[in-house]
């Protein structure tokens, strides 16, 4: 994959993504009807779906002969490109009026995440990876920032309840290490925004658990590509499972989040 390519995913996905942005804030806030999938802590509304749509005919126009697997819809087309969607990451936020959501859109290419976007469209903030690095509003970013817990803000959606469903206490012992190691610990949603506010250094890092590919494809690059550090618990981004991200230059090894990097295969 070269560099031009790769360039032109990031921009076809930034397109698609903001072709959903008027959308989304018109409806935002305006308490949308909520149905549920998994279980009821697993929400959809009608505004996912009809933006993963759009989204879809952005990339078929402009990448045709290509994949795309969306959250909502599945996977369609054939190709060498795979395109990564999740419409809105973040919907509990978004249909109740929490301002942490967005957009995450990520190209793969011979299984490795050459390109993406995650869109915030409340503050208008798009984030693009490439091969050619990692990008807010169109200026370079770098991950960097805390380098112990103690100066750290850890951004985590643990434990949820399927976790405290398998782990029970050990579950919330583990929860409590975490409050008690970092300087501040916040729950704000959407692990695609998690992973761009690491990788611009706005926080330190960032841990979840029963992500897919379309959840973390875009955040994940963009990590990486800022000079931060991003792991897939499950052994790689395409298998569902937990992740932990944290900016360059964060002591890791000594960190009460260890006991997570080294239990590769938590979900």
């Amino acid at each position: 994959m070269d560099l031009n390519t790769s360039r032109e995913l990031a921009a076809i996905a930034v397109e698609a993504a903001r072709a959903v942005g008027d959308q989304l804030r018109g409806a935002f806030r305006s308490r949308p009807e909520v149905k549920t999938k998994r279980d009821f802590h697993d929400p959809v509304t009608e505004h996912d779906k009809a933006a993963e749509e759009r989204i879809r005919e952005v990339l078929d126009r402009l990448c045709p002969g290509s994949v795309v697997e969306g959250e909502e819809g599945g996977v369609r087309g054939e190709g060498d490109i795979r395109w990564y969607v999740d419409p809105i990451d973040g919907t509990a936020n978004f249909a109740a009026g929490l301002p942490f959501f967005c957009t995450s859109i990520g190209a793969v290419v011979d299984g490795k995440v050459v390109a993406g976007t995650v869109y915030d469209p409340v503050r208008d903030d798009e984030f693009t990876a490439s091969l050619d690095g990692a990008f807010c509003n169109g200026k370079p970013i770098r991950s960097s920032g805390a380098r112990t817990d103690r100066e750290a803000v850890l951004l985590s959606s643990f434990p949820t309840p399927r976790d405290l469903a398998a782990g029970g206490d050990e579950a919330l012992h583990r929860f409590a290490r975490m409050v008690n190691a970092f300087a501040s610990t916040r729950r704000p949603g959407s692990a695609a925004l998690k992973l761009a506010h690491v990788a611009a250094g706005w926080s330190d890092v960032a841990y979840g658990t029963h992500v897919n590919a379309w959840d973390v494809a875009a955040g994940s690059l963009l990590v990486e590509r800022a000079g931060g550090t991003y792991i897939p618990l499950s052994g790689d981004i395409f298998t569902p499972g937990g992740y932990l991200a944290c900016v360059g230059g964060f002591d890791l090894a000594g960190s009460v989040m260890a006991e997570v990097s080294t239990a590769r295969g938590v979900s």
